[in-house]
């Protein structure tokens, strides 16, 4: 349990601190972003496979580049949902989609090296 609320924390930090990065991204407080995650993570395990599956053969011919898009379009959409995070255009979405998931795979990977048990 504590190392779902260390990751969480983690990704919500690596989230606000995108916004000095990205321009148009912003947040009200760390609060929103702590909400955005939760949302996020919300979405990418209720809808996202769904929208993977229904846009599988584009993403096929794609190469799964297309899978950024779609990250891109559900930041997109958790910006409408959650008060107090803001995104100013669709690109914005994508640059902070395609940060968002290169700090994520460094978090896991780190998360991995460090804290995973050896056999």
């Amino acid at each position: 349990m504590l190392k779902i609320l260390v990751r969480w924390l983690l990704n919500a930090l690596a989230l606000f601190f995108l916004q000095t990065l990205i321009p148009g991204i912003g947040f009200d407080n760390f609060y929103a972003a702590l909400v955005t995650v939760l949302v996020l993570g919300i979405v990418n395990a209720l809808i996202k496979p769904l929208i993977l599956l229904l846009t599988l053969p584009i993403n096929i011919l794609t190469l799964g580049l297309f899978t950024l898009v779609i990250n891109a379009g559900l930041f997109w959409l958790v910006s409408t949902v959650v008060k107090g995070f803001y995104l100013a255009n669709f690109m914005t979405a994508f640059w902070v989609a395609l940060a968002y998931s290169i700090i994520s795979i460094v978090l896991s990977w780190l998360d991995h090296i460090f804290f995973e048990k050896k056999n």
